[in-house]
């Protein structure tokens, strides 16, 4: 029994081990050959930085990086906004409108993106050519990105929300708390690790997406997932090996650094119940 058991184990490190290497692997070949000397992808000819220091004069890019980080940050900020407070309303709906109202908001979700995004372009066309004002560019690109975002907020937050004692805010305004006020003090405090994850998720969709951002944005806005599908038609560069490289770099620390608060929260938690 001990010798199966064994067994198992040692296949399931196994196997888990072969998961982790089909999913890094290609990364890790990316990151070894964004310090070859040579341009191409096949052979190695030598450790060198040089693609690293074209990257940082590459203005291209780093329009690309700033209309990126841009549309990230705006587009999780107002759909993480957008999606708490309808997260909000769909809990007080009755159960058939919230179970309707959810399913609803799902759609974006299973939706193909490039169905999504050819649907934004046509809107955007129709509402210009109809109306006669405003073009194809970054503030098309971030709507969009706020709309698909807004979807993946909810789903964040709805389960939070359900777990939250119904007790709490009607406590608060039994003490004379107001509406608003028991909202922010009470319930949004314990809706913040779900906000939190919904918030990282967007950001997260926005600076990956391509599909909605190809449809959506319009001459002379380039995000980075833009840029580097027009310099793969011409044969990419090692630089954007680079680019790549430190982007990998940057996501693993900030999950370091999520991993860490995480475990910091869960530990100050664990305190406060042994001193209760």
């Amino acid at each position: 029994m001990t010798r199966r058991f064994a067994l198992h184990s040692v296949t399931k490190k196994f196997y888990l081990g072969l998961v982790l290497f089909f999913l890094y692997a290609p990364i890790f070949v990316l990151m070894v050959f964004s310090f070859n000397e040579s341009r191409s992808r096949a052979n190695w000819e030598g450790f060198t930085l040089d693609w690293y220091r074209v990257l940082l004069n590459d203005p291209a890019i780093a329009r690309a990086l700033r209309n990126t980080l841009l549309v990230a940050i705006f587009s999780t900020a107002i759909a993480t906004t957008i999606g708490t407070f309808a997260a909000v309303g769909i809990d007080k709906l009755t159960r058939r409108a919230r179970t309707l109202v959810m399913g609803i908001s799902r759609i974006p979700v299973m939706m193909p993106d490039i169905v999504t995004g050819l649907s934004l372009m046509v809107l955007y066309l129709f509402v210009i050519r109809t109306f006669g004002f405003g073009r194809m560019g970054f503030g098309t690109l971030l709507i969009s990105h706020v709309m698909f975002n807004v979807p993946y907020v909810i789903l964040s937050v709805t389960p939070r929300l359900r777990r939250i004692d119904p007790n709490l805010y009607e406590a608060a305004l039994d003490l004379g708390s107001t509406p608003i006020r028991a909202f922010f003090k009470v319930i949004l405090p314990e809706l913040m690790p779900g906000v939190f994850t919904g918030a990282l998720l967007a950001f997260t969709l926005s600076v990956d997406d391509f599909m909605v951002s190809f449809f959506t944005t319009g001459v002379g806005v380039q995000n980075l997932s833009t840029y580097i599908f027009s310099q793969a038609r011409m044969g990419v560069s090692p630089h954007i090996n680079a680019l790549s490289t430190l982007m990998f770099l940057a996501i693993l620390a900030l999950m370091f650094v999520i991993h860490k608060r995480d475990k910091i929260h869960a530990k100050r938690m664990k305190e406060r119940m042994d001193v209760i």
